[in-house]
């Protein structure tokens, strides 16, 4: 994937399945995964916004692609259980900005979704602008605040 280019049919499976066991089904609790509600789709957007984040997430799915062929997959899409997780690790340790940026970038979305919020018991609308209800504020709490000295040179 290039700039304003997509992802391969393959690297859309890859990146569905990692969003799964980044964050898995949970149907106890009526939770979809990741991967499930089209979040790849999401992060194809976003790679194709961010330089960082596509420089990131490019290699790390043809490094998966490479470590299940190792394995005797066709790919990471055909890995099951444990081997994903497995692949995932070692992803993780040679490509450390692999999967902290895609966890923050899979955890904002997935908890936008109203599918998820729902699921959580909350309504599936922005906050604004019904906006949230909020305690009065006490101002004897900002006393601290205010004896403090700046934090600021005054120029």
């Amino acid at each position: 994937m290039s700039e304003g280019q997509a992802l391969t049919d393959d690297e859309r499976r890859t990146l569905a399945c990692v969003l799964d066991e980044l964050v898995p089904p949970a149907p106890e609790r009526r939770l979809p995964g990741a991967g499930e509600i089209g979040l790849a789709a999401h992060m194809e957007r976003l790679a194709a916004e961010l330089p960082a984040f596509r420089a990131a997430l490019l290699p790390g799915l043809a490094a998966l692609r490479e470590i299940a062929q190792r394995r005797g997959a066709a790919g990471f899409a055909a890995l099951r259980g444990e081997e994903r997780l497995s692949a995932l690790n070692e992803l993780a340790a040679a490509q450390p900005a692999f999967v902290p940026n895609l966890v923050f970038q899979t955890y904002v979305a997935y908890y936008r979704e109203g599918r998820v919020l729902e699921s959580l018991g909350l309504e599936p609308r922005p906050p604004h602008p019904k906006g949230h209800e909020l305690a009065p504020l006490d101002p004897a709490r900002l006393d601290a605040v205010r004896a403090r000295p700046p934090l600021y040179r005054k120029v």
